[in-house]
């Protein structure tokens, strides 16, 4: 069951990224480069390639192929989740995840919003420009003067 709400979603996720144009992401106003874009559906939903994000924010990311688990070390944040799994653990606690990672041409993708919860980011999408922007606590958006609101 799991499994073909997984390859349901992969499949909408995927005419979704034929159709629609590339959303842009940037961490801290630096442009992250991934071989697989975010995808954007209808309904606002964001899902980013784990890897390319996680490194951009400093993370290191192991995946186990005998068990499929997906763990994500940032600083003292640890994330543990599976591909179509809603299931996951923040720190050894229990955490549900609003939606079902899936993989994209090899990639694991995750909604942008469990990310922001996990790692304490804040997220923002602006569906008019296809922007997403990622800020980390402590940095200075570029462009932004220091003591300006």
């Amino acid at each position: 069951m799991t499994m073909a709400i997984t390859a349901v979603i992969a499949l909408a996720v995927s005419m979704t990224l034929a159709f629609s144009r590339p959303v842009e992401v940037r961490v801290d106003g630096q442009r992250l480069l991934s071989d697989v874009p975010p995808v954007s559906t209808v309904s606002d939903r964001v899902y980013v390639a784990l890897r390319p994000l996680g490194d951009a924010l400093g993370a290191v990311t192991h995946y186990d192929e005998k068990t499929g688990q997906i763990d994500v070390v940032r600083g003292d944040q640890t994330l543990k989740l599976r591909v179509g799994d809603t299931h996951a653990t923040l720190n050894g606690m229990p955490m549900t995840l609003k939606h079902t990672p899936f993989r994209v041409r090899g990639r694991v993708m995750v909604n942008i919003k469990s990310l922001a919860r996990a790692f304490g980011v804040r997220v923002r999408y602006d569906k008019r420009t296809a922007r997403i922007d990622v800020q980390t606590p402590g940095v200075i958006e570029a462009g932004a003067q220091p003591g300006a609101p």
